[in-house]
């Protein structure tokens, strides 16, 4: 494990349900995490599945909370949306976007494969691939399957030197698909609170991650994928 508290991170798209309940479990034992959303907007469900309520990320959770007690208090109220934003104003004031973030972590968490690719490829589509993210890609370690196929190791080809100020400082970021309803999140949650907390134990988390990350995929039986950045 680092030297220091491992410093973690954990991404969902709106920085709303899966990402916010990891945040608050992990917060609530002892690590330094922060939580963040990769979407252009953050979405939360409307009154029908093609009328959600879309805000910017610089709009807090209690104008988020507002808004909807204003629009549907009961609708709002039985669907657990306010519920959520409640938990959510206690955390932090409002949704943050990773691509904004400049701080390092040794973990970075993320909640589904789209979000995954947008973290380690710094693309909000595929025609802004390479753009807004402050990893490089290296190196593709492992990317597990569900029948927990290994494949060889695969390595982008990436100028290390390109930036002035690259501390190449390693980040593992990880994967695992949680739907995006409150049971999930509350499983996914603990899910990786405990892969942290074993990554935390570890003695040389380089060399003993992918063996940790086998032994998550078949107690879990969900697929990870883990790849090493450089900052």
């Amino acid at each position: 494990m680092p030297s220091h508290p491992l410093r973690v991170a954990v991404v969902c798209s709106s920085n709303q349900n899966r990402s916010m309940e990891a945040h608050n479990i992990l917060s609530k034992r002892g690590f330094d995490v922060r939580s963040f959303g990769t979407g252009t907007h953050v979405k939360l469900p409307g009154p029908t599945p093609d009328k959600p309520n879309v805000y910017d990320f610089k709009t807090t959770y209690v104008q988020m909370y507002n808004d909807l007690v204003r629009k549907d208090k009961e609708l709002y109220t039985q669907n657990g949306i306010l519920h959520m934003l409640d938990r959510n104003k206690r955390i932090k004031s409002k949704p943050e976007r990773f691509q904004n973030c400049k701080d390092r972590f040794d973990l970075v968490v993320t909640c589904e494969e789209r979000v995954y690719d947008q973290v380690v490829e710094g693309e909000d589509s595929p025609s802004q691939r390479g753009c807004d993210s402050n990893l490089k890609p290296l190196c593709c370690c492992a990317r597990h399957q569900p029948e927990l196929t290994r494949l060889s190791n695969l390595c982008c080809s990436s100028d290390l030197n390109s930036r002035e100020q690259e501390t190449l400082q390693p980040v593992h970021v990880i994967n695992v698909d949680i739907q995006d309803n409150h049971e999930e999140a509350t499983l996914g949650a603990f899910l990786i609170c405990e892969l942290c907390q074993c990554i935390e134990h570890t003695e040389d988390m380089e060399n003993e991650i992918e063996e940790l990350l086998q032994e998550f995929e078949e107690k879990s039986n969900r697929p990870f994928l883990h790849t090493v950045c450089f900052y």
